[in-house]
């Protein structure tokens, strides 16, 4: 039956995992593939649907309060898109057995795509290395990972990545790694570069033309990194492409709350005077910016290693023409 409210016959679980999705307790574009996917056969098991529209209403709805939680991490619309076009079937436990089936299908490979992505990534890097991180990105570390189990030796050098610090959490899981961890801020990129043999970073989203969405932060890094001579290695797993930009649709820039960088106590301290409303003072936050292919050398994929300006190659290989929302069926 239709709803005008759109998490009608949404599992608590879902919103829950809409809830950690969008406050970053669940982060990183394969952790919140894998955690939509999990929500889907999560929403399909618990139904009490009764028919099979009903059915398909409301795993539309649970992939729809999913999706609106991170709109530039494409690896969630690229998730649900998967898992709800392999839904099938006349009934709505056949319905429940697909949608289940085609979720954990999609884990699995997930799972075995990052280890392959590393084993590629690792031979672009040699024993000896150093690279320099910007944020958090499994994709990246999985790299790194790869080149350890080689035998190689790798030490690194972690951008804080401000305002919300997850170089803190790099920093911490290359250690665990045996990873020799140098801890820079952000604004000291450019001097350590020099002590640097790669830039190794990840991305929310790859678009068409082989631009890279990624952390704030990323594109600056890039620039200087192209500037010193130090080559841009792009970990993304193709659960990270953007199909929709084959069409000239623009990657949406997710904008975060002011209080990630300025805590209601801090702005009353910039306050000007008694009563002082503070319209004049505005805090941005965007979450990520564009780093244009022209400063990337390379796009390691589970599926091999790519320039940015063929990546459009693998994008139609994969997911043919542009493709609806996902929960468009």
């Amino acid at each position: 039956m239709s709803t005008d409210d759109p998490e009608a016959g949404v599992d608590p679980t879902v919103l829950e995992t809409a809830d950690d999705i969008a406050t970053m307790e669940i982060r990183g574009a394969a952790t919140i593939a894998d955690a939509a996917a999990a929500a889907l056969a999560t929403q399909a098991r618990r139904s009490d649907a009764e028919t099979p529209a009903t059915f398909q209403e409301q795993l539309r709805g649970a992939a729809r309060t999913l999706y609106e939680t991170r709109p530039t991490a494409v690896s969630l619309p690229n998730a649900l898109r998967y898992v709800l076009r392999g839904m099938d079937g006349e009934t709505v436990p056949d319905l429940r057995e697909s949608i289940i089936t085609r979720a954990e299908g999609f884990q699995s490979d997930l799972e075995q795509a990052q280890t392959r992505l590393g084993e590629v990534g690792a031979n672009r890097l040699r024993d000896g290395d150093v690279v320099m991180t910007h944020c958090h990105s499994t994709d990246a570390l999985a790299c790194i990972e790869e080149a350890l189990e080689d035998g190689k030796s790798i030490e690194a050098i972690v951008k804080e990545t401000r305002p919300r610090k997850q170089g803190h959490i790099t920093a911490r899981q290359l250690r665990e790694m045996g990873v020799p961890v140098t801890l820079i801020v952000d604004n000291a990129a450019r001097r350590y570069l020099n002590d640097a043999d790669h830039v190794l970073v990840g991305a929310d989203s790859i678009a068409a033309d082989g631009s890279v969405i990624n952390k704030i932060g990323t594109s600056g890094l890039a620039v200087n990194a192209r500037e010193r001579g130090v080559p841009v290695m792009v970990a993304a797993q193709t659960i990270k492409l953007h199909p929709d930009t084959m069409t000239g649709h623009t990657v949406e820039i997710e904008n975060r709350a002011e209080d990630e960088v300025l805590s209601p106590e801090e702005r009353t301290d910039l306050a000007v005077g008694p009563g002082d409303e503070d319209d004049d003072l505005a805090v941005e936050n965007p979450a990520f910016d564009v780093t244009p292919p022209r400063h990337v050398d390379a796009i390691v994929t589970e599926h091999g290693q790519f320039p940015p300006e063929s990546i459009v190659t693998l994008m139609r290989e994969l997911f043919g023409e542009t493709t609806g929302e996902p929960w468009e069926v």
